[in-house]
């Protein structure tokens, strides 16, 4: 795994998105490797999982330098398992929050059990101003979390929020300093991790079992094949490219 670093101490492990040269913006080797970690995870015996950012953010979204390449439905569908993935792990999930979070950034995090985020992360959904579709559940976990009215709001502005404010609106768990993030979220996976697994695997999968995020994947799914191609995401897309 070249874009995906994982460690296992303690009973704890540590997931790191290893791309900081991009702000560990989302490509498709990432997602693979991101997958594999997950499913090395599953099968070990850690007893909860901590996801986070190497260098100065948790992960700023798609790299839209980069060309999307093959079939779109499954590279599509390869994304949307991370989520997938991430729900269905026996283990919990802490994500970590730092720097920026943006887009599917934000959703990797929504698709966790818990988030913690620091005092001055960024999220931001700036999908519809580029003209493409939310993904990994943002549909369904995002109006779960912040209230469908709040939700609305994130979406069609597009304006970034910091950690602060996302607690205060229930799209994290709690925040803490910069410099005591990791810390504070391996703190809470240790005590995850000294509880009976098998009952912690049951609570995640008890109160996971009244949202149904298939359906909203396949919705999103549908929608991101409608836009990937339009006029709006390739005038954004060529923006992008064309700066220095």
């Amino acid at each position: 795994m070249s874009t995906v670093e994982l460690t296992v101490d303690d009973g704890v492990a540590t997931i790191w998105l290893n791309r900081p040269e991009r702000l560990n913006a989302v490509v498709s080797g990432l997602v693979d490797d991101l997958l594999t970690a997950l499913d090395t995870v599953a099968a070990s015996g850690a007893g909860a999982v901590v996801l986070a950012g190497r260098g100065r953010a948790f992960c700023a979204g798609h790299d839209l330098k980069e060309v999307p390449e093959g079939d779109s439905r499954r590279r599509l569908d390869r994304l949307q398992d991370v989520t997938r993935r991430l729900r269905g792990l026996p283990q919990p999930v802490i994500a970590a929050v730092h720097g920026y979070a943006i887009g599917a950034g934000a959703e990797f995090a929504m698709g966790c059990d818990m988030v913690l985020a620091a005092e001055d992360a960024v999220f931001a959904f700036p999908e519809v101003s580029l003209g493409l579709s939310v993904t990994g559940a943002a549909s369904r976990l995002l109006p779960m979390m912040v209230g469908p009215l709040k939700a609305k709001e994130l979406l069609l502005l597009g304006e970034r929020i910091d950690g602060l404010t996302a607690h205060r609106i229930g799209l994290v768990n709690a925040t803490a300093p910069a410099d005591q993030l990791m810390s504070k979220a391996t703190e809470w996976a240790k005590r995850v991790a000294g509880h009976p697994r098998e009952a912690a695997t049951m609570a995640k999968r008890a109160l996971d079992a009244s949202i149904d995020i298939e359906s909203a994947l396949e919705i999103e799914v549908g929608h991101a094949l409608i836009t990937e191609h339009s006029a709006a995401v390739k005038a954004s897309t060529d923006a992008f490219r064309s700066r220095a």
